[in-house]
């Protein structure tokens, strides 16, 4: 029936695992900080703690994954599928943590500093079990570039779909202020994330599945034998490996930055916008409206630039949204605080920006790891630990954007100004609206500047043009064919 209607089974497979984790994660990463912050009324200091330790967390458990999804023998381990299917139902669940308080809080509440330390590394563990079995499938179900730009294509749909949950939230919640509506919708959120999870978890397939675990690889390391497969240091030689890539290098220290920026918008939007526009402006409805954008207008941008990304390769692509980004914070900080329709665009242009640009990083980790395993020569990929080595150094960022926003917000009174319909000190509301504004144009302004010197020496930059190995590659792709649903 799906291959009826010119649906590729492979493809439509991988994509609803975007599906399910795209409607929660945007919900989660969106809501989660003013919920404590506002609603819970979490210390400044048991923020912090908990960031640190989800900070910790955040980047230990990715290698650690890694390395247990690329080498351990477990079927659940080391099958992406079996991954993604076991670790769904406790993924969702997960998420489910944060919206539900463990009692009726007081400001300050030492409990509401535990509830959120135990919802973030909850939360973050699953969703790193399943996203990293997903994200080494990207790289194993094909190695041609056009058929990783099909599951591109399919991923971004899927991802337009699931992020519409941000807008439907907070239409139906009134973006957080009828709770219980909130607390209703996460709760079918969860299940529909589920079940769209489950399905790549019975339907798809890597075509390393039917090897053994890194056993061959290991070997081609240093000659040991499968039983060095699960020592210490074996996983230190195959991660000094990877470290020592130098486009790794770049692409980490570039992709650091914008898992900032991601942070960045996606916890403080929502703030910065009912502070720097007024209501009268932007009503309840029109910002819903925004923050949706915000969300589905990134996969729409990725789809429509699948023309670009054949004919210029992702290289050139995500080194323009650098340049462009730059650009409209200077032109943004030029026109000043109160054009606040062009403000509320520039919001949500920096979010469609910053998440589109996300979404192509699956393209150069994917190269870095066919390049790895061509340098090492490896019978299998090494694609957990790449992608989870990648995050043990970039996670840290998406702690460090709340404190470090927060951190300087209370420097200018938001602790006492957080609430901007009941203040009535107009000379201290103005300062922190200033310094909001400020760190709404510099912010982006000086990261992307940043990132594109990061960017500009990697060298893997047509991958777009090549056809690597093209009689190996025929052999793949005949087996790709029969295995993953003729995705060629």
């Amino acid at each position: 029936m799906i291959r009826r209607l010119g649906i590729n089974p492979a493809a439509l497979a991988y994509a609803m695992t975007t599906l399910g984790s795209g409607m929660i994660n945007n919900i989660f990463s969106f809501y989660y900080v003013k919920l404590f912050l506002n609603k819970y009324e979490i210390s400044e200091g048991a923020f912090h703690q908990s960031q640190v330790v989800y900070m910790v967390w955040n980047a230990v458990n990715d290698p650690l994954f890694g390395y247990l999804q690329d080498t351990s023998k477990v079927p659940c381990c080391s099958q992406r599928r079996l991954s993604i299917l076991y670790g769904a139902p406790l993924y969702s669940l997960a998420f489910l943590l944060a919206w539900f308080p463990w009692r009726s809080y007081t400001p300050g509440d030492w409990l509401s500093g535990l509830h959120l330390t135990v919802a973030l590394c909850a939360f973050d563990g699953m969703l790193t079990f399943v996203l990293l079995a997903q994200c080494a499938l990207f790289a194993e179900i094909s190695n041609h570039h056009q058929n990783r730009l099909r599951l591109i294509k399919y991923s971004q749909v899927a991802s337009l779909v699931g992020s519409s949950s941000i807008l439907f939230c907070g239409v139906l919640s009134k973006n957080m202020e009828d709770f219980p509506a909130f607390q209703a919708f996460s709760v079918l959120t969860a299940v529909l994330s589920c079940g769209c999870m489950l399905y790549t978890g019975f339907h798809s397939e890597s075509r390393f599945d039917n090897k053994a675990p890194e056993a061959d690889t290991l070997r081609c390391v240093d000659g040991a034998s499968s039983q060095a497969a699960g020592s210490l240091s074996m996983m230190w030689k195959l991660t000094w490996q990877i470290l020592t890539n130098r486009d790794f290098q770049l692409f980490v220290l570039m992709n650091f930055f914008q898992v900032f920026m991601l942070a960045f918008f996606n916890n403080f939007t929502m703030i910065l916008t009912e502070h720097l526009i007024p209501p009268d402006v932007l009503p309840s409805l029109a910002k819903s409206v925004m923050y949706g954008a915000g969300f589905i207008c990134p996969q729409l941008l990725v789809l429509v630039s699948q023309g670009l990304l054949q004919d210029l390769g992702y290289y050139r692509v995500i080194l323009f949204t650098f340049y462009v980004e730059v650009g409209m914070a200077i032109l943004m900080l030029t026109l000043g605080p109160h054009h606040y329709y062009v403000l509320a665009f520039f919001l949500t242009a920096n979010m469609v920006l910053v998440q589109a640009a996300f979404c192509l990083f699956n393209l150069p980790l994917a190269d870095i790891i066919d390049t790895d395993m061509q340098k090492h020569k490896r019978s299998s990929p090494l694609s957990s630990m790449v992608f989870g080595t990648n995050a043990l150094f970039t996670k840290p960022a998406q702690s460090l954007a709340p404190m470090i926003a927060l951190n300087i917000l209370n420097q200018f009174g938001y602790e006492q100004l957080k609430d901007p319909g009941q203040n009535t000190n107009p000379s201290a509301l103005e300062g922190l609206h200033s310094a909001m504004f400020y760190l709404v144009c510099l912010v982006p302004m000086c990261v992307a500047a940043l990132q594109a010197l990061a960017w500009r020496p990697f060298s893997i930059r047509n991958s777009h043009t090549l056809d690597a190995n093209s009689s190996t590659t025929e052999m793949k792709c005949e087996l790709i064919n029969e295995h993953t649903g003729d995705l060629k």
